[in-house]
């Protein structure tokens, strides 16, 4: 075990590294929140599949995997869909825009109220992107080397808050690609043939999983339809997702490079159902499913070669979280907070202490969550339930409102809490009772009051 936490920490201080060496590259505010809006294929590839596969998709679909069977892998492939719709068709007009973040494009449709309404729910949605996958980082610390919860969660998520102060976006890109390349290798090309040969091959898979593991469909109709409620266009509408379409050089770039990431995110949820089938055959009596990849890791690999797949799983949950905290700090200090951006290099200062605070507040709330797919789905809950709507509204409809699109956030995002709290943050209820009153209210509002003054976005 000891080896495998030297493997551990010299992957960790690989992070620091190009984090500092992104910092020497965000010389502008441009710079730092969209790397200079210049990256090309290899680097815009391996960013947008490393941001969407982080703690919930890797350890939760595990689970996912463990329990249902190869139907696990829905979560990841409604990621994946959203990936490939997005960069097909929505990274061209975006990249037209030359904005920031997702709630830029409300203001220019409606007013700056909206936007700043649209701000609050983004905020929500990002910090608990980032504390979904701090808490799967200290989850796999926490049961590999029986470190306290807490001690892992500051330890792990330390390093994301360091590295993303200092050199923001740059330093996403560049931890990315490494992280992108550490996990395809650790998870896909070891944990999975490994975990195959100790079942005994796949037949041997085959013949000690009920028949019921192999169908796609095991996790139930309701569960699909859901994941694909909540990811598919979470995805489409995320600020940390269009924070990466942002930094592509061109539209070519993000057509062919994104999908390529989409397809990859359908791939990995496989290889990760995959695992938990496995898991679930040799460890068939785990007490908490939610430890099921850490469970399974440290049972089958060898010293050293445990180290290097733990290193791949932080590597997704690293990159998920930069992603989820730039984004908060993003939306704090372009939609929520621009009076502090006084010039280029104090925007810059301004830049980095807000997504330090904004770090400090993600370690905070993870230490006061329990479970990754809950906190996921929580945050995309919050995210579709608020903003689909308006947001759909603001580039398809010239009939909507100022007054619509505010009444339809603020509703739809209080009638998810409420279905949260009253059904469980696993039901179904809050995503389509909170889309439901969300469109009512949006077009009912909208009806009633005058048309804006503002012209729609056309080139959306």
């Amino acid at each position: 075990m000891a080896l495998d936490l030297f493997v551990v920490l010299i992957y960790a201080a690989g992070m620091l590294v190009l984090g500092y060496y992104g910092m020497r590259r965000a010389k502008t505010h441009e710079d730092y929140l969209v790397a200079g809006r210049n990256l090309g294929p290899t680097l815009y590839m391996g960013t947008m599949a490393a941001t969407v596969l982080g703690g919930a998709s890797t350890v939760g679909t595990v689970r996912l995997g463990y329990v249902h069977g190869i139907s696990g892998f829905w979560l990841c492939a409604a990621l994946g869909a959203g990936i490939i719709a997005l960069n097909l068709f929505l990274a061209k007009p975006l990249l037209k825009l030359k904005i920031f973040t997702v709630t830029q494009v409300l203001e220019k449709r409606y007013n700056p109220m909206a936007r700043q309404a649209s701000a609050v729910i983004m905020l929500a949605y990002a910090l608990m992107i980032g504390v979904t996958s701090v808490l799967a980082i200290g989850t796999v610390l926490q049961v590999l080397f029986d470190l306290p919860f807490w001690l892992s969660v500051l330890m792990g998520g330390g390093v994301v808050v360091v590295y993303s102060t200092i050199g923001g976006m740059w330093s996403l890109t560049l931890t990315d690609i490494v992280q992108f390349v550490i996990k395809t290798v650790g998870l896909m090309f070891v944990l999975l043939p490994i975990c195959l040969y100790r079942v005994g091959g796949w037949d041997e898979l085959v013949a000690k999983l009920p028949a019921s593991s192999f169908n796609f469909t095991e996790i139930g109709w309701d569960t699909i339809l859901t994941y694909f409620m909540i990811y598919f266009f979470g995805i489409l509408i995320g600020q940390d997702i269009w924070q990466r379409v942002f930094t592509v050089r061109n539209e070519k770039v993000a057509r062919y490079a994104g999908t390529f990431a989409g397809f990859y995110c359908i791939l990995y949820g496989l290889a990760c159902a995959l695992i938990g089938m496995a898991a679930h055959v040799l460890i068939p009596d785990l007490d908490n499913v939610n430890n099921a990849f850490a469970a399974i890791v440290k049972v089958s690999l060898p010293d050293g070669i445990r180290g290097l797949v733990i290193a791949a799983a932080l590597a997704a949950m690293m990159s998920t979280a930069s992603a989820g905290l730039l984004a908060a700090s993003t939306v704090l200090t372009e939609d929520l907070l621009p009076r502090l951006r006084a010039g280029k290099q104090s925007s810059l200062r301004v830049n980095r202490l807000f997504t330090l605070l904004t770090g400090i507040a993600v370690l905070g709330i993870a230490l006061l969550v329990n479970d990754v797919i809950s906190a996921l789905t929580l945050a995309y809950n919050l995210l579709v339930g608020g903003m689909l709507i308006p947001l759909i509204g603001a580039i398809y409809w010239k009939r909507a409102t100022t007054s619509g699109a505010i009444t339809s956030m603020t509703l739809g995002f209080v009638t998810a809490l409420v279905f949260m709290i009253k059904d469980g943050l696993d039901a179904n209820t809050p995503i389509y009772y909170s889309l439901g009153v969300g469109l009512l209210s949006f077009v009912l509002v909208s009806l009633l009051s005058r048309r804006p003054e503002t012209a729609a976005v056309r080139s959306i």
